[in-house]
């Protein structure tokens, strides 16, 4: 993998052995960000009215609700690919899950929990999606390990180079991965520095859907692995519909003060 602009050039693994385990970089990756969500919401819980053991029990209840719903909605639209072997659908480990199914499970898995342990939803929701931000940039560092997730072919200046084996030549594309991190780093400082100006619950989870919505709804165009629903991309029109519902709704809030 090269950035030519910036005079890099990498090799990196997918995998690394220890022993008889074999740790597949994406994986750890994706756990380091899950990791740091969870400690920076413990960090900043009390500013939420959460305490430590609900922030705690909230992330062991929803990561398996964000990961089975990232794993539903990538099968959901690309059914063609596990029709035939319909008990590939659990195959997770050979890869296939899409990050708006993870926020969608997850905001699910938040909302049982609160039914269950009597917190407030929208307080939930602003002090996690703000530490969201922080495992989706970090994520997105998977798909650079495995050579993914890049968008169409361009000679830009931040262009991103794969060498084709087949060719014995580098190919240029845009490293979309990259630019989703980046987006989601500013998404995440400016979440995490309102929060303490937020005049209402529910605010800063609004900024997340508008924010990350738009920056999705922009990059996934540039993308050419995007899930497609018809003549649609899905994660494309799911951010621009969140993103002018969620800028709707702060708008009107700001109105009625």
């Amino acid at each position: 993998i090269s950035f030519p602009s910036l005079g890099i050039e990498v090799n990196p693994g997918r995998t690394l052995a220890l022993g008889p385990l074999t740790i597949h970089y994406y994986g750890a990756i994706i756990a380091a960000g899950l990791l740091l969500a969870m400690l920076y919401s413990c960090k900043r819980g009390k500013k939420f009215g959460l305490k430590e053991d609900d922030i705690l029990d909230g992330f062991l209840w929803v990561t398996p609700f964000a990961i089975v719903c990232a794993r539903i909605y990538y099968v959901a639209f690309s059914w063609a690919d596990y029709r035939d072997n319909p008990i590939s659908v659990f195959y997770i480990w050979e890869g296939g899950i899409a990050i708006y199914g993870g926020v969608l499970g997850a905001v699910l898995g938040m909302w049982i929990l609160c039914k269950v342990k009597k917190l407030k939803f929208t307080a939930v929701l602003d002090l996690v999606l703000t530490a969201f931000l922080i495992g989706q940039f970090i994520g997105r560092w998977g798909n650079f390990m495995n050579r993914e997730a890049f968008g169409a072919a361009t000679d830009s200046f931040l262009r991103m180079g794969l060498f084709n084996t087949k060719t014995g030549g580098w190919e240029y594309y845009h490293p979309t991965f990259l630019y989703e991190s980046m987006w989601n780093v500013v998404g995440f400082l400016l979440l995490h520095f309102l929060a303490d100006k937020r005049k209402y619950d529910g605010q800063m989870a609004l900024g997340y859907a508008a924010w990350y919505g738009l920056g999705r709804a922009w990059i996934e165009g540039l993308r050419v692995d995007s899930l497609y629903w018809g003549p649609f991309r899905v994660s494309q029109v799911l951010a621009a519909v969140t993103c002018v519902a969620a800028l709707a709704v702060l708008i009107w809030q700001n109105t009625r003060e």
